[in-house]
């Protein structure tokens, strides 16, 4: 749709009729445009372009109104075309920076703030996916011995990430043995990505298999799915639901259903994002309705951007209806992404 060329006129009078509807949730008349904007036409001139901009495909014309609405293609075209760049107002970036450093230093209460604070700042539905760890390159292995027959293992990223893991042993060794289990642990593993350490760490310990410490190293091997795998990987956070229902678009029951169901189903929600993060990885991404291929979200637009924490990357979005105000949303998004990569690394 980028490649459709416009006049002056008919790119001026497609932004107003988006900016308006946009604005009131209704759809826009020619009289409303001349009237609400200094555009230089008389009615039955923009009436005269606003059925050429339909068309074209930009605009809609609902059965029950005399006035247009932005199609898919529309906002797309404004998106890409039309909307200007994108900016945060300083005291909106001053507010979110105030609260992401009144929160702790733990990733969960980093993550859940900053997701409240894009909501807020959006007043949309926000969700932000954890970092995934398969890239990541471990820096140490330390084990702890609860019991007799329970070890604690914490597993330490470069990026300053840690996860923890308590595994169960038939056999009782002591906290020497446990250390010299740890030493060879690290010796082996430390500066691979947790993808390598999958893939290689039977032919990693082929050496001290037979040894006495058989039995925990059988326990490591055994788990190192548990271990090594991204069990953040499907992990996000999602809030604003109350936000996002204030919308116009959710008067209706069978679409207030709509996104509360989408808000339930989080394996959707992080499969689009961090699809969409993908597609392009240093920009922000906008999907608008029907150019997301999961039917469940044709009624909306997703807004991603990627975050880095080391090598790991997460993702953070904005769920929310078609008219929404993008130019902020896009602004808010690739702002919050960077204090996020700011704030865990």
């Amino acid at each position: 749709m980028n490649n459709l060329e416009l006049s002056e006129r008919e790119k001026s009078i497609l932004r107003y009729v988006i900016h308006q509807y946009i604005l009131t949730a209704n759809p826009v008349g020619s009289r409303n445009i001349s009237k609400k904007y200094d555009v230089g036409f008389s009615p039955a001139t923009i009436r005269n372009v606003m059925a050429d901009l339909e068309d074209s495909g930009l605009l809609g014309h609902p059965h029950t109104s005399a006035g247009r609405v932005p199609t898919d293609q529309g906002y797309r075209f404004y998106v890409d075309s039309l909307m200007g760049v994108p900016k945060l107002p300083i005291t909106e970036k001053r507010a979110a920076e105030s609260a992401l450093n009144s929160s702790s230093h733990n990733t969960d209460d980093i993550i859940k703030a900053t997701s409240t604070i894009l909501s807020n700042i959006t007043n949309q539905l926000a969700c932000i996916t954890y970092p995934q760890l398969s890239d990541s390159i471990l820096e140490k292995i330390q084990i702890v011995k609860l019991s007799t027959t329970k070890i604690l293992v914490v597993v330490s990223v470069l990026s300053g990430l840690v996860k923890t893991i308590t595994l169960e042993m038939r056999s009782n060794f002591g906290q020497s043995d446990l250390t010299n289990i740890q030493r060879a642990l690290n010796q082996r593993l430390a500066g691979l990505k947790f993808s390598e350490i999958r893939e290689t760490i039977v032919e990693r310990f082929q050496s001290i298999y037979a040894t006495q410490y058989k039995p925990i190293i059988r326990v490591f091997l055994d788990s190192v799915d548990r271990i090594f795998n991204d069990k953040t990987e499907n992990k996000s956070v999602v809030t604003g639901t109350k936000n996002i229902l204030t919308q116009p678009e959710f008067e209706e029951l069978e679409k207030f259903q709509g996104i509360i169901e989408l808000v339930e189903d989080r394996d959707v929600i992080v499969h689009l994002m961090n699809d969409s993060i993908l597609l392009d990885k240093k920009n922000v991404n906008v999907k608008i309705g029907s150019e997301n291929l999961e039917e469940k979200f044709i009624s909306y637009s997703l807004v991603t951007k990627k975050y880095n924490v080391g090598e790991a990357v997460g993702s953070v979005g904005i769920i929310g209806p078609k008219r929404m105000e993008y130019s902020k949303v896009i602004a808010t998004v690739e702002y919050i992404a960077e204090l996020l990569t700011k704030n865990l690394n």
